[in-house]
């Protein structure tokens, strides 16, 4: 038998999620395609690379983490630049995906508080979750906005100089509460992407989800995609 007869055939799901998205491929329905997630990585390691350089110049109890990096001198040049290009790959992403993430007057009613808790509480049959539900949006642009705070005060930070003492100090503060809001945020994100939410995580990765895990979190998405409801505002 030769090697390409012996060699098995490529996952028809995967193969779709290059390019296409809501689309049903046997019992998966394709959620992300290619580009959406090499997006979405892209962020998340610049994200990281400077939260792990920055954390060391934030203050000496992460001084460890400087070493990991190649000492603080390395961290202190990293830093800047790898927040530049947080920002920048958060900005494409900001544009890929603000097509999908438009708040309709479903998702307004979804961010009621007594929708959330029951939401939070696994309490909601979430018979109106698109594919992204009225939390997720928020999310959405609340990251985009802290992303804007970050790279507004770090430019103050990064080019001191040219800033009055005044605007250097408000910078630093805004910087400092805006990167812990981010943090927390992510950590929650982190979360609800694999504990709280099992098969998240594993749509980021292969840009797939199985039929039950869409008719159970996004039930009117899951609808739409099967062709049982149309798409509307």
């Amino acid at each position: 038998m030769s090697a390409t007869a012996s060699r098995p055939s490529a996952d028809p799901a995967i193969l779709r999620a290059r390019r296409a998205e809501d689309v049903v491929v046997g019992e998966e329905i394709v959620r992300h395609r290619l580009a959406t997630r090499v997006i979405h990585w892209t962020v998340a390691l610049f994200f990281f690379l400077a939260l792990f350089s920055g954390l060391p110049i934030w203050t000496p109890l992460f001084g460890w983490m400087a070493h990991l990096l190649g000492g603080l001198n390395v961290c202190r040049w990293l830093h800047p630049w790898a927040g530049a290009l947080f920002f920048a790959s958060m900005a494409v992403m900001f544009v890929h995906w603000l097509g999908e993430m438009r708040l309709e007057p479903r998702d307004r009613e979804w961010l009621r508080p007594q929708k959330v808790a029951a939401y939070m509480k696994h309490q909601d049959d979430g018979t109106e979750g698109g594919k992204y539900n009225g939390g997720q949006k928020l999310f959405f642009f609340a990251a985009a906005l802290g992303a804007v705070g970050l790279l507004l005060s770090g430019l103050v930070m990064w080019f001191p100089l040219e800033f009055p003492r005044m605007l250097r100090e408000l910078a630093i503060l805004l910087h400092d509460v805006t990167f812990i809001l981010f943090v927390l945020a992510v950590v929650f994100h982190i979360y609800l992407g694999t504990a709280a939410e099992p098969g998240t995580f594993h749509s980021m990765i292969r840009g797939t989800v199985t039929k039950p895990w869409a008719r159970l979190h996004h039930p009117r998405w899951h609808r739409e995609v099967l062709g049982e409801e149309t798409r509307r505002p």
